[in-house]
């Protein structure tokens, strides 16, 4: 009997935010991702008096969850009960607090040295900003901020 390999593992990276809505936004078109569709569950949980209206909002001309949302990799499964991802996910929720320091954890974008500028310039039109250029013998990357100042690495 020879030993299984354990399927991989689903994850999401849970972000805090001013505006769940606007990072989403952000970081689908940063990634090529997709923003996750969870109308049907909002809308069964209004049905059966276990969310408020004042917790959802109009997303995309769709209801959704006030306070939080995910991007998912568009070629990862869903439940299209949810619209939940089942694989690689950012969920963006709602904290009363804005950014104070210095993340502690951030995303790399690797667009590779002969596409960096363009990623750069392609990033800054989306609402991100430069906030320094950084080369080492190690390696060259640009560390910008997302448009509520969240640090990334574009390499």
């Amino acid at each position: 009997m020879t030993p299984q390999t354990p399927a991989p593992l689903d994850w999401k990276l849970v972000i805090d935010a001013a505006d769940p809505h606007t990072q989403a936004d952000f970081w689908a078109a940063a990634l090529h991702y997709t923003a996750e569709d969870n109308s049907a569950l909002v809308e069964r949980l209004l049905s059966a008096g276990a969310l408020s209206g004042e917790a959802t909002v109009e997303y995309h001309g769709r209801v959704a969850f006030r306070d939080l949302i995910a991007v998912r990799h568009p070629d990862d499964p869903y439940d299209p009960q949810t619209g939940t991802g089942l694989g690689r996910r950012l969920l963006f929720q709602r904290v009363p607090e804005s950014k104070t320091v210095k993340n502690r954890l951030h995303l790399d974008v690797h667009a590779g040295p002969e596409r960096r500028a363009d990623e750069v310039t392609r990033l800054q039109a989306l609402g991100a900003r430069v906030l320094h250029e950084v080369k080492e013998p190690s390696g060259q990357w640009v560390v910008m901020a997302d448009p509520e100042g969240n640090e990334f690495c574009v390499q």
